[in-house]
């Protein structure tokens, strides 16, 4: 009673809210992100990244996507107003947005912070007030925050067939700004030198090529805003039969489409979907120990370095440290030459099975929390192993195993990273489909069946030493051959190559795609190891995007980009059930 009490007194102070107060909060934020950006360095370094060459800078679109957004949510938040009195509250929320850039320039313009905040510099003051003076350029900012806040509200309040294209017409500009550099990368070829220079200098996007991406992106959005529901009307009439035949041709087109896009884009996007894919690959492995048996490991990365170093050791000539010590100086003997790397694949992925056993057999009495940390331990060994002076005889100690050969097969050398995308798209293919395979398997039936609870499937007939133990070793053979494309890629390979964060990232990659799904796991490589790739050029402040997307999105999507069928079966059953309580505990009220 004393909690329902409480909660009705939180609704009621949620409704008793007034317009005005809605709008300051929504300005205060904006005032907030602006102070922000500017306090932790954005600013500084955005302010030379051009959308537009020589009109607005990645900066500038942020403090402008900030006001204008102020302006729309205020619209939002008070949309029971009449049109005028919400705009008058935009550009009111527009101001408080705006006010937070004119007393910061105040504050530059009169005090020396640079002791406390390394970002406030002379500089940052030039770029804030435009190069004038400081209390004129704080007018400035306070009125562009009025204008901009109401802009966000008139977008707000006009209809959706016209808001949409705009909006999709500005966001398409922004984009291309932000992305031209790799889409100049991507586009080298002497058939599109004309096209490229019409609309992209080194600097950033041209305006008239801004104004061309505008009105095409307003005229697609437009056409499908006015169109789109009658294509898909269509589209649902037709047969079943249809309707797959037209899936299957459009995942046709994509697929044709991606196994082209590295030869045309060139060598840096060939290395980034090559990243995607190892991950990817060590991500099938994990989620199977995490996804479909609920074995949290947190030392994966150790099946990876076996992988890695067992390559090398059978396949680095002799004269470079590598097999001087059984098994692999036994086996070389025996055929009098360093295998090949394909030769040496299959010892790669057996040495990782029979490490991921004997790393599941000191843990197979663990469980949960417990688990995670063992796992991370067992991992660490294997690095200090590595790097360990005992070793070094036959690893290279921290100096590492140089001149890894390259692939070669039918006297094609697998030598440039758009050739090594594709072995590692053939590897991630053959690697889904067992994967697949195991997870519709007896097998994986009876690792879900422990995963839920570990006594249960005990009781109903599961042996959970040889079903641990599986998941273990199976899960390692994946990442054991990532780990062997992932020492061809280098052609050396170090300890410090198989650091704890490469475990923290694959798990977050299955998290993030949908922990238990094979297409998600690929989403999440992409999503997580790509992203930040194709960002470099932003340095770490690409980390906060990425830290807010994700944060953001598990708040939306709590069970990954890509869920498994049989989670989303397990929470809508859930939801159902909560849903049944409380109609239950509402009807015993009323009684």
């Amino acid at each position: 009673m004393a909690f329902d009490v409480i909660a009705s007194t939180f609704q009621q102070k949620a409704i008793a809210k007034t317009p005005w107060r809605k709008t300051v909060e929504v300005g205060l934020i904006g005032f907030g992100l602006m102070i922000y950006f500017n306090i932790v360095g954005l600013t500084g370094q955005f302010m030379e990244r051009w959308i537009i060459e020589s009109m607005a800078t990645l900066a500038h679109t942020i403090f402008l996507g900030i006001a204008i957004g102020a302006g729309a949510l205020a619209a939002h938040r008070n949309e029971t107003l009449s049109p005028g009195a919400r705009l008058v509250h935009a550009a009111l929320a527009g101001l408080i947005a705006g006010a937070g850039l004119a007393i910061l320039v105040e504050v530059l313009n009169n005090f020396n912070v640079r002791f406390m905040f390394v970002a406030m510099s002379p500089k940052l003051l030039a770029f804030l007030s435009f190069g004038v003076n400081a209390e004129l350029a704080s007018l400035a900012l306070l009125a562009g925050g009025v204008v901009l806040g109401a802009f966000g509200g008139m977008l707000y309040s006009v209809p959706g067939i016209v808001r949409k294209p705009l909006v999709v017409g500005l966001a398409s500009v922004w984009f291309v700004g932000l992305f031209a550099e790799l889409i100049l990368l991507a586009s080298q070829f002497e058939v599109m030198e004309d096209i490229r220079n019409f609309f992209f200098t080194w600097e950033g996007q041209r305006l008239e090529g801004a104004i061309v991406v505008f009105c095409v992106a307003v005229g697609l959005s437009a056409f499908w805003t006015a169109r789109g529901e009658s294509i898909m009307t269509n589209y649902r009439g037709k047969g079943a039969r249809q309707q797959k035949g037209i899936r299957y041709s459009l995942w046709l087109l994509a697929g044709v489409l991606f196994i082209l896009f590295p030869m045309a884009a060139g060598s840096f996007f060939g290395q980034v979907l090559m990243l995607v894919g190892l991950y990817a690959l060590m991500g099938m492995g994990l989620n199977i120990e995490i996804g479909l048996a609920g074995l949290l490991d947190m030392g994966f990365v150790a099946f990876f370095a076996t992988g890695a170093y067992t390559i090398a050791l059978f396949t680095v000539p002799e004269s470079d440290v590598a097999c001087v010590t059984p098994p692999c100086d036994y086996l070389i003997k025996i055929i009098d030459r360093p295998l090949t790397w394909f030769e040496a694949l299959p010892l790669a992925m057996l040495a990782s099975l029979v490490m991921g056993v004997l790393f599941g057999i000191p843990v197979l009495k663990v469980r949960g929390d417990y688990l995670a940390v063992a796992t991370l331990g067992l991992g660490e060994i294997i690095r200090v192993v590595a790097v360990s002076d005992m070793a070094a005889p036959m690893l290279g100690g921290s100096q590492g195993l140089l001149s890894i050969p390259r692939p070669v097969l039918f006297d094609f050398e697998f030598s440039d990273p758009i050739h090594l995308f594709y072995l590692t798209l053939v590897s991630t293919i053959v690697a889904a489909y067992f994967a697949w395979a195991l997870e519709n398997s007896r097998l994986g039936r009876a690792w879900m069946a422990i995963r839920e609870d570990e006594d249960v499937g005990q009781a109903l007939g599961v042996n959970l030493v040889d079903v641990k133990l599986l998941a273990y070793g199976l899960g390692a053979v994946f990442a054991g051959l990532a780990g062997a494309i992932f020492a061809a890629m280098l052609a050396s390979i170090y300890p410090h190559s198989f650091q704890l964060l490469i475990s923290i990232n694959i798990l977050a990659l299955i998290i993030v795609g949908g922990i238990g799904s094979l297409p998600g796991v690929i989403v999440g490589s992409a999503m997580l190891i790509g992203t930040p790739e194709l960002l470099r050029e932003f340095g770490e402040f690409r980390f906060l995007a990425y830290g807010i997307v994700l944060v953001i999105m598990m708040r939306v999507l709590p069970l990954g980009l890509w869920p498994s069928s049989v989670r989303k079966r397990e929470l809508q059953t859930l939801e159902e059930a909560e849903r049944l309580l409380k109609d239950r505990g509402a009807e015993g009220q009323k009684a």
